[in-house]
């Protein structure tokens, strides 16, 4: 009996601290004056996934769930045994095709030389001609063999040509295997706290396999809805202040950085001041990339709070709504 008793009384706090809170904020919005606004949301964290390129088995994880990463740093290495016995027979060949280039340079030097003798050969051959010492025979031999000469010249410049071409394939092959062996090196793409660690050391993961996922603490936002007699006063830019229910003596400023541009049906989990509004537009605040910067150990993705608006050009900021945030310290209250 004295265990249930405890229980309902706990029961009994919870639902009248909630309804507590609930009047609370009420008469904040009953107290707001013309111009602004009130409504409810989320906080959303910007996600990324840490994924693999290529198939492989996970070598290592240098991070655990909680940990914050900055932009760049290494989060986990794949096993690269193949890929590594693909670049040591890939270099090989870049290293045959760059002999075979040096072979096929000396066969146009030695080409060349033969073209030069039948150069010779041939001028011989028409002087003694003109002289009525050599046959006109000897002269056409001459002038085939000069012929053959000059067609193994550029044969060989061909071939030059070739295994130059070659080892610009061998060369490609080798950047390609190498750019994979970086790609096996998992970094993170922004600075941010590792939500989820999804794979361990060991595990084999297809293409795509993600071995964790982090939040961006510099890219937060709160999602809220307006109804459509109120979004249209509020513009791109403009300035917003969001509240936490977790830290309500805090006023965060933030600024409008997106507004739909198709109205939707009043989402179930939302709550507005005016609920009689069939359609909402759905409007994301985003905190100064400054501010998260010193307050990033309180980031959390899913906190719940209220944004306040400025709906009429001539409407300015109350007292109670002018950026307020901790000291250095300072634990939420």
């Amino acid at each position: 009996m004295n265990g249930r008793l405890i229980a309902a009384i706990c029961v009994a706090g919870l639902v009248a601290g909630a309804a507590g809170g609930a009047w609370w904020w009420k008469v904040r919005a009953d107290r707001l004056p013309a111009g602004v606004t009130m409504t409810n949301g989320r906080v959303e964290v910007e996600r990324y996934d840490v994924a693999t390129k290529l198939p492989g088995r996970v070598k290592s994880i240098r991070v655990k769930e909680g940990d914050l990463v900055e932009a760049g740093s290494v989060v986990a290495e794949m096993d690269v045994a193949d890929l590594m016995a693909q670049r040591a027979s890939a270099r090989a060949t870049v290293a045959r095709a760059a002999q075979g280039i040096v072979k096929a340079q000396t066969d146009v030097v030695s080409a060349e030389a033969n073209l030069a003798l039948a150069e010779v050969q041939l001028h011989r051959s028409a002087d003694l001609l003109d002289k009525a010492v050599s046959p006109q025979a000897l002269l056409d031999q001459r002038k085939a063999q000069r012929d053959v000469a000059a067609a193994a010249v550029g044969a060989a410049k061909a071939e030059v040509a070739d295994a130059e071409a070659a080892k610009e394939v061998a060369e490609a092959q080798l950047a390609q295997i190498q750019a994979n062996l970086d790609d096996m090196v998992l970094k993170a793409p922004v600075t941010g706290r590792v939500e989820y660690r999804l794979a361990d050391p060991g595990a084999v993961l297809g293409a795509g396999g993600k071995v964790a996922t982090l939040l961006d603490l510099g890219d937060v936002t709160m999602t809220v809805f307006l109804p459509t007699r109120l979004v249209g006063r509020v513009r791109l830019g403009a300035p917003a202040r969001i509240v936490l229910d977790a830290a309500p003596t805090w006023v965060i400023p933030a600024a409008v950085s997106f507004v739909a541009s198709e109205a939707q049906f009043t989402p179930k989990a939302v709550e507005t001041s005016d609920e009689r509004d069939k359609l909402m537009y759905r409007v994301k605040v985003r905190v100064d990339p400054a501010v998260l910067a010193a307050w990033r150990d309180y980031v959390k993705s899913g906190l719940t709070g209220n944004t306040f608006f400025l709906t009429d050009p001539d409407a300015a900021w109350p007292a109670s709504l002018e950026p307020k945030l901790p000291k250095p310290g300072e634990v939420p209250q």
